[in-house]
């Protein structure tokens, strides 16, 4: 497993590179977090410091999460449950207070790497789907049109995820407003409907995300009418 560290303090990302190292996990380490996005692509799960040098460890979280659902712990000092309950709504998937328990670490790691694993759109389906000369590549969240890289949101990417896995049947806006925002909301179906439309500007092919009215979206060919 690969963690991505951002953490200032040298004395911690020094104890803590053997200690992952002993668990068969591998650090990379940053000390700031502008240059974040830039790293996620190849890790499983990102450990956060809140008091960074040059900006705001909760700010970081909110970039991260813009672009990724890479399972991301916060691990800092700052223990009020104001604290807490921040950095969880901004969306870290757990929170650890320091000093922390090298054991407990491993283990909130590895319990976030399997949750995250077991509700990866298309879990037990093929890692990468090609529909349309649109490629999915499903572990590292990128998308290739006709050859060409397209940058999706994080939200975008699992609405395409879920259609595309589907395997053409219809996904109905219940069910992809649950698995992708995991709640529902007055002005949930305008939301869905506002990343569909982008979607399908950023894929340019507007016929590939069809509506079947009155019951959701789906991902092929348009259905004749009857």
């Amino acid at each position: 497993m690969r963690i991505l560290l951002v953490e200032d303090d040298d004395r911690v990302a020094a104890a803590l590179r053997p200690a992952l190292r002993r668990h068969g996990m591998t650090m990379v380490r940053l000390s700031t977090g502008r240059d974040v996005v830039g790293h996620l692509a190849d890790v499983d799960v990102v450990l956060l410091d809140l008091g960074l040098p040059d900006i705001d460890g909760v700010d970081v979280c909110r970039m991260i999460r813009e672009t990724s659902d890479l399972p991301i712990i916060i691990v800092s000092a700052r223990g009020e449950v104001d604290d807490r309950i921040l950095g969880l709504h901004t969306g870290a998937d757990d929170y650890l207070v320091k000093p922390y328990d090298i054991g407990e670490l491993v283990a909130r790691v590895e319990a976030v790497y399997r949750r995250r694993r077991a509700t990866l759109p298309g879990a037990g389906q093929p890692e990468r789907i090609d529909v349309d000369g649109v490629q999915l590549d499903l572990a590292r969240h990128t998308v290739v049109v006709d050859g060409e890289p397209v940058t999706l949101s994080r939200k975008e990417f699992q609405v395409l995820a879920l259609l595309a896995t589907a395997g053409g049947a219809v996904c109905t806006r219940n069910r992809i407003v649950a698995e992708v925002w995991g709640r529902s909301w007055p002005g949930a179906n305008r939301t869905l409907d506002v990343h569909v439309a982008t979607l399908r500007t950023k894929l340019g092919k507007p016929d590939l995300v069809q509506t079947v009215r009155g019951v959701g979206y789906r991902l092929g060919p348009a259905t004749p009418s009857d």
